[in-house]
């Protein structure tokens, strides 16, 4: 298991990079946004309505109209970046049809554009907590649940199928308990493909500050990255 320190890494870059959010509307995406600002880089955010998130706009932040799941619109959008966070999701749509659909316009749209570092937001219950065993995969598990888990896991192969060599992408999970109230500690562990020993907890803060530590100093490659504090 990782261990790290995300205080020493969160200072304003001088030589800042231009990254494209998906999702910039959500709770994961506007952490990543602010985190990505203060760090001194210049953000396109990416909604699919952007007149009801006028607040995102400010220094460093263009906000945009998108689509993930279009790859003529990711490779519009994306073009001339050099980095894209993948953190939108559609409640209005089967999981497995959004996320796999996403999957699919970001390796072509991005191939279109240039674009070589991609990161996705997973879900915890994916993850395992044995070899071979997901959380999603217990008896009790919620049939509503894996269904939507299931999303992410046929998102997950699909980037393991059809991206390219070109594409260097990570899937970074959150543990169950993301909680939108709880106050940044500076630092988070992480694991490869498994649960994160301990309590499982993260603010959006400090997801915030694992997914800009991956885009600054990418350390994994085409892996379920686990995040915890």
């Amino acid at each position: 298991m990782d261990i790290e320190n995300g205080i020493s890494k969160s200072k304003s870059n001088s030589n800042g990079l231009r990254i494209a959010v998906f999702g910039a509307g959500g709770r994961v995406g506007r952490a990543a946004v602010a985190e990505a600002v203060a760090r001194g880089h210049r953000v396109t955010a990416v909604v699919r309505d952007p007149a009801a998130y006028r607040d995102l706009e400010g220094a460093g932040v263009t906000l945009v109209r998108g689509d993930a799941t279009d790859a003529a619109s990711v490779a519009a959008l994306t073009a001339g970046h050099d980095a894209v966070l993948h953190a939108a999701a559609r409640l209005d749509l089967p999981s497995e049809e959004y996320f796999t659909a996403a999957a699919k316009a970001l390796v072509t749209g991005l191939a279109e554009a240039g674009v070589r570092r991609l990161l996705t937001l997973g879900i915890a219950t994916t993850l395992e907590t044995a070899p071979g065993v997901r959380l999603m995969d217990a008896p009790e598990f919620p049939a509503a649940w894996r269904a939507f888990a299931q999303g992410h896991v046929a998102e997950f192969e699909l980037l393991t199928a059809e991206a390219g060599p070109e594409l260097d992408w990570v899937m970074v999970v959150p543990p169950l308990d993301l909680n939108a109230e709880a106050e940044r500690t500076g630092g988070y562990r992480t694991a490869v493909g498994t649960v994160v020993e301990g309590p499982g907890r993260i603010g959006h803060a400090d997801l915030a500050l694992a997914l800009l530590d991956e885009i600054e100093r990418p350390r994994h490659s085409r892996v379920q990255l686990a995040v915890s504090v």
